[in-house]
């Protein structure tokens, strides 16, 4: 059964790495960022945090190699810019989409899972909190190196953006005056529990499997 529980496993990598990328795709062009403003960027954070944290550390506790996050987030972000040539080839540029900076996050992990001699527990916890905390930081530094994000955004309406989304000015500093700080504590808080719940489901995989 060993065959089974293997391609169970990288299947689920496959399906979690498939799916951060689609959720980019969907959110991650410069609309998302404009029209709704810096709330738009916590929400953003926090869910790519979580994609990120739940397959990462499933895959590295599978193969119990630091390295693994970083390789995970890796082809998270080779993924995400092959699929953006889809937008190219309709006419938009091709940094319409905004790639979020996986890898540094994932780096963070690593080191922890290594440092503490891979201690799952403290994977889970010390490395989901890191996680959490420097993807909205890594995130907003690569936003900031966008070019013209509101011009482009009228400039490239999304097509199945529906009328009641049109872009509009943004009201930054209207709910709070650091979606950074903002994202970086909700991701923190909201990374552990789903770290652990990719720990659990690696140990759930075997079970099923046996």
């Amino acid at each position: 059964m060993v065959w089974l529980r293997r391609t169970t496993h990288y299947l689920f990598i496959v399906v979690v790495a498939v799916n951060s990328t689609l959720l980019t795709i969907n959110a991650g062009d410069y609309i998302f960022y404009t029209d709704w403003a810096w709330t738009s960027f916590v929400v953003f954070s926090v869910s790519q945090s979580t994609m990120l944290v739940v397959g990462a550390i499933y895959y590295m506790l599978f193969t119990g190699v630091p390295g693994t996050a970083t390789y995970y987030a890796t082809i998270m972000s080779i993924y995400t810019w092959v699929a953006k040539g889809a937008w190219f080839a309709l006419g938009y540029p091709y940094d319409f989409i905004v790639t979020p900076v996986w890898i540094p996050s994932a780096m963070l992990l690593d080191l922890t899972y290594w440092a503490t001699r891979r201690n799952k527990h403290a994977a889970i916890i010390i490395g989901g909190t890191l996680v959490g905390l420097s993807l909205p930081i890594f995130n907003m530094i690569n936003l900031l190196l966008v070019r013209d994000p509101l011009e482009m955004a009228f400039k490239y309406p999304r097509p199945t953006l529906p009328p009641y989304m049109t872009p509009i000015e943004p009201q930054v500093g209207k709910f709070y005056n650091s979606p950074v700080a903002l994202g970086s504590g909700a991701g923190a808080v909201l990374s552990v529990p789903i770290a652990a719940l990719g720990a659990k489901l690696n140990t759930w995989t075997y079970r099923w499997m046996a």
